[in-house]
């Protein structure tokens, strides 16, 4: 059973910066070129899944590791409170439009995860109704994955302290201020809790795997992302069309 406590927020030791920067621009470099083999392969479609507590770069993350690759096959998607018409349906219908055609590659600042770790820490519903939604996350996953889904899943792993400082930036650095919301001020006392929950979640909706990354560097976060995401792509073994219809 994973416990999020067991692992670091920080980079391995044998990691250094000015390396694992000069890499990351190379995968970015072949992340481009390899975006157009798997477009035109049309086989598959990409889920990316980026989930942490506040402050934990899921912005950030997006906006180093997939700066180079062609904007027309990648779709973004950040999944807030659900508001309005979607409180009228069950909790997956507002993702269900958003997952990636065939040769797309879509990437969820947050996903359907929220509608497991907000209740859980809140205590919005029962446990009945927890279970119900991991069991069907599971089983979804396991359907998108049979119809060449390549899903990866990421929680972005900050430390207290560093989502204490990264509060204080929003609050002092001016690009970083729109950013800044009075409620951020409760996340480092909910730290604990959505820790605890996040724990509950990645045990429970584990059909697909997840990457656990140390992110209090963000050097070595976007460094790891970019590998992991490069890597598998290879691994589709992408090939161009044999001929023009």
């Amino acid at each position: 059973m994973e416990d999020l406590l067991n692992y670091s927020t920080l980079p391995p030791k044998e990691f250094e910066k000015s390396e694992c920067k000069s890499k990351l621009k190379k995968f970015k470099e072949d992340l481009y070129l390899l975006q157009n083999k798997f477009y035109a392969d049309g086989r598959f479609s990409i889920l990316i899944i980026l989930q942490g507590v506040d402050t934990s770069g899921k912005d950030g993350t997006i906006r180093h590791v997939f700066s180079s690759m062609n904007p027309t096959g990648i779709h973004v998607k950040s999944f807030k409170k659900p508001v309005g018409s979607e409180l009228e349906h069950d909790f997956l219908w507002r993702i269900y439009p958003r997952f990636p055609a065939k040769s797309m590659i879509s990437i969820f600042n947050r996903s359907y995860y929220e509608d497991i770790l907000y209740p859980d820490v809140n205590n919005t519903l029962n446990e009945e109704d927890i279970i119900h939604r991991c069991i069907f996350i599971n089983e979804l996953e396991d359907h998108l994955t049979r119809n060449n889904v390549l899903i990866l899943k990421f929680f972005l792993n900050i430390s207290s302290q560093k989502q204490i400082e990264k509060i204080k930036e929003r609050k002092n650095d001016l690009h970083k201020k729109w950013k800044y919301d009075k409620a951020d001020e409760t996340a480092p006392k909910e730290w604990k809790e959505y820790l605890n929950s996040y724990n509950r979640l990645i045990n429970k909706c584990n059909k697909q795997p997840w990457y656990i990354i140390p992110a209090d560097k963000r050097w070595y976060r976007n460094f790891k992302v970019a590998e992991i995401v490069l890597n598998h792509m290879q691994s589709l073994k992408l090939k161009y069309p044999s001929k023009l219809e």
